[in-house]
């Protein structure tokens, strides 16, 4: 069986999976609110049973209508432009304030390995703005340079792989401007849910939104966009293997593609599931078995079979 027959088969099955759902025979599973800390809170609502997908590609221009039905949780994935697509376009506003702005100056660059003070206020600001830093510790780490990957392909529009995770003095001042990451689709325009996630895939930036308020923004990696063959295993209720009694291990082959588009997210799972695109914790299913979900190794480039890794931990908040 060649490449194209292998993956039309395995359409098929996935397609079959849906239904089986959609028909009641695997139970859905509902988590009721993530929060980040006591300041910033937001619920990701899904319904009970399946939520209606709402499936059309994310593109500024389009003033085409929704689908009707419930829109309980909604993801928004900009496509890549390697896609033949529009690429994300910048979200990033400055406030007007009348009071002249009092900053501060770093002596010297601040990067993984650093500690102190002016990492803590780097976390600080960082955290205000809403990227995750993890522990606001004065401890540069790995979730701090993270964030600053996220703040440089985000707002300074630095390519994903230029971004360094060095705090230069220079993006110290950018970062203590008033600055507000806005939707790129708006609540307040009837464009999507009230709590929603946009993910850029050109940037590698994921944004949850209450509304029209950012509360958390992360760095991720998404689909490589290459061929993949390996051996998996499916754990018992996922696509694949809805029916099963025990895991189901066999060979797999893709094309490790992130779709873009506006979904609905329809099962959330708490915990580490393995399935046809490999470990998910705590994964939040959109379309079929691709995932937004929390891993252990997050690079600065895509590195998925499909899915969208973020952070472990902030898989945990998300839930």
């Amino acid at each position: 069986m060649n490449l194209e027959e292998r993956l039309a088969d395995a359409a098929s099955t996935l397609d079959a999976a849906i239904e089986a759902q959609i028909d009641g025979r695997v139970p859905a599973r509902s988590r009721p609110h993530w929060h980040r800390g006591a300041a910033a809170a937001v619920a990701v609502l899904v319904t009970a049973g399946v939520v209606p997908f709402i499936a059309r590609l994310a593109d500024a221009s389009d003033d085409s209508p929704d689908v009707a039905g419930p829109r309980a949780s909604e993801i928004t994935v900009a496509p890549s432009p390697s896609a033949g697509l529009p690429p994300s376009t910048q979200a990033v506003g400055v406030e007007s304030t009348q009071a002249p702005l009092v900053t501060s100056h770093l002596s010297q660059p601040l990067a993984y390995g650093s500690a102190g003070s002016r990492v803590r206020d780097v976390q600080q600001r960082l955290d205000e703005l809403g990227f995750f830093v993890g522990p606001v510790d004065g401890q540069f780490g790995n979730l701090t340079k993270m964030a600053v990957w996220a703040f440089e392909k985000l707002v300074t529009q630095v390519p994903r792989a230029e971004a360094t995770g060095v705090v230069t003095d220079e993006m110290w001042q950018l970062m203590q401007q008033p600055i507000s990451i806005e939707p790129r689709r708006w609540y307040s325009k009837d464009q999507t849910t009230e709590n929603h996630v946009e993910v850029y895939l050109p940037e590698q930036v994921v944004a949850f939104f209450q509304g029209d308020e950012v509360v958390l923004i992360s760095h991720i990696s998404s689909g490589t966009g290459l061929e993949w063959r390996e051996e998996v295993t499916i754990d018992v209720g996922e696509y694949g293997n809805e029916h099963g009694t025990e895991p189901l291990v066999r060979g797999e082959i893709g094309i490790s593609v992130t779709p873009g588009g506006v979904f609905n997210i329809d099962r959330m799972v708490e915990g580490l599931r393995e399935g046809a695109l490999g470990g998910l914790w705590d994964p939040a299913y959109f379309n079929y078995g691709i995932a937004l979900h929390g891993a252990l190794n997050v690079p600065l480039e895509p590195a998925s079979h499909g899915c969208i890794r973020m952070p472990l931990a902030v898989g945990e908040i998300f839930h």
